[in-house]
């Protein structure tokens, strides 16, 4: 299943920050020009900044464009056109990408971390393996991705929208997903030890043999959520009005307030 982001969800009053070049029209680039940038960048990457120069394709067009395996580390392509980019096994640590649109994007194995990422598009986008730690998702649209066994550990992906999107096996330890949307999401055995997951959003998510230790849950939406094996012991402002529609099994792990009531199959 298909899901379309609701162009008419509230927006917080510094999303505009997000969109701020957003409107600014798309450019676009010869292949030697592109070339030449590149390899500008790559000597500005290997000489630690003493030489060459950091490339600037913000809001240009490189939709399909392959940048397999470069080192882009710091590169500026925030609200560039990059639907169908190439960036598996792409070194992209540091890089400004907020407001890009990567639609049907493939980033596996590539390394964005500490990446400025906020309101990107990466709907549809397959990021198995890759790197996104401590990473700036604020806002971003990330649905019906594969992301498995990708690294999110303390990245900040609140208001951010994973609708149908596959993070099974995924780490998200320590990371920020407050007031972000997992509807009919897949969390299987993901780490989500110490998230902050407050009011956000998980209907018909499944968190099968997920480990929600220590998570932070005041007002999360877990209905007709999949809880089956997960382990949520220690976790902080779960009640159980939040979990009443949610499915569990004999090998859900309950916090220890929430255990005196039976639990589905036990």
């Amino acid at each position: 299943m298909t899901f379309m982001v609701d162009a008419d969800r509230p927006r917080p009053l510094f999303a505009a920050d997000i969109d701020s070049r957003a409107d600014t029209p798309i450019r676009s680039v010869a292949a030697e020009e592109l070339a030449r940038i590149l390899k500008a960048h790559e000597l500005y990457v290997e000489t630690d900044r003493r030489a060459g120069k950091r490339a600037n394709l913000r809001s240009t067009d490189l939709s399909g464009l392959d940048f397999s395996g470069m080192k882009l580390r710091r590169v500026q392509m925030s609200h560039a056109e990059l639907a169908g980019a190439n960036f598996v096994g792409t070194d992209l640590r540091r890089a400004n990408m907020i407001g890009a649109k990567l639609q049907g994007a493939r980033l596996t194995s590539a390394n964005l971390t500490r990446a400025r990422l906020s309101g990107i598009n990466l709907s549809d986008a397959t990021c198995e393996h890759a790197c996104l730690a401590e990473a700036e998702l604020e806002f971003a649209i990330v649905a019906n991705a594969v992301m498995r066994d990708v690294d999110l550990q303390d990245a900040d992906m609140s208001g951010a929208v994973f609708d149908g999107a596959d993070l099974s096996g995924a780490n998200l330890r320590w990371a920020n997903l407050r007031g972000a949307s997992f509807r009919d999401a897949r969390l299987c055995n993901t780490d989500l030890r110490e998230a902050r997951m407050g009011g956000a959003s998980f209907l018909r998510t499944s968190f099968k043999g997920a480990d929600l230790r220590g998570a932070y849950l005041r007002v999360a939406k877990f209905d007709h959520a999949d809880l089956s094996g997960a382990d949520l012991r220690g976790a902080r402002g779960l009640v159980r009005q939040q979990i009443e529609n949610a499915i569990c099994n004999a090998d859900t792990r309950l916090p220890d307030d929430l255990i005196p009531e039976a639990v589905d199959g036990a």
